[in-house]
């Protein structure tokens, strides 16, 4: 892909999350908050509709043991139609690291980061791409770390989703983050926590060619 300009707050682009080995994938309509050489900082409002992958008897992934997660010839895989549920959240995807980081509010404000490890984002015209690599990184709102799911890897590796080499990339990108903490780095020091939502954005239109891949809704 051709790296499009940088696109105009306000506007919406299609976050998305692919798997080469199945065709299911996440994609989420998200609306640009800003744009620019640092990164793109994106809002996705509760109640958007997203696509998301479920097991191919529709019931959702983490209703089937660890050990059973990644094996795609187990279970299989479909898409489903959904909305995104509970409190919304901002993410910020800065530019060329294989991260992103999420924002999480509850009714009683501030939760917290959440730092999805995946592939560096290729960016189309009105969208950007990415591959999750299962391991997270946990950034509270005073600054503990931990890491999130690398029981799933270890499985992901098992059942060959990943090779071993690739986990331990992805072991380190989750020190790299840790490391950014510890110096509180961008974009943790950005101040993104105070941001709020404009309420007036209307929620986001999922394209009904993705709509029309969804074998449950």
């Amino acid at each position: 892909m051709s790296a499009p300009a940088y696109w105009a707050p306000g506007g919406t682009v299609l976050w998305r999350y692919t798997n080469p080995r199945h065709p299911t994938e996440t994609v989420r309509p998200v609306r640009v908050v800003r744009d620019d050489a640092d990164g793109l900082v994106a809002w996705l409002a509760a109640g958007t509709a997203l696509l998301r992958p479920v097991l191919a008897d529709g019931r959702d992934l983490r209703e089937v043991p660890v050990a059973e997660r990644f094996d795609v010839h187990v279970h299989g895989r479909a898409n489903r139609l959904d909305v995104w549920h509970g409190h919304g959240i901002l993410k910020v995807a800065p530019t060329g690291v294989p991260w992103s980081v999420w924002l999480f509010w509850n009714d009683d404000g501030f939760r917290g980061w959440y730092v999805n490890l995946e592939s560096v984002h290729e960016r189309g015209d009105h969208e950007l791409v990415t591959q999750d690599h299962v391991l997270d990184v946990v950034v509270t709102p005073d600054r503990e770390v931990r890491r999130k799911d690398e029981d799933e890897l270890a499985a992901a590796v098992t059942v060959g989703r990943f090779t071993a080499a690739e986990a331990a990339a992805f072991e380190q990108d989750a020190a790299d983050v840790e490391d950014v903490v510890r110096r509180w780095g961008p974009p943790f020091c950005a101040g993104w926590e105070s941001w709020a939502a404009d309420q007036t954005w209307p929620l986001p239109q999922l394209p009904p060619a993705y709509v029309d891949r969804a074998a449950y809704r």
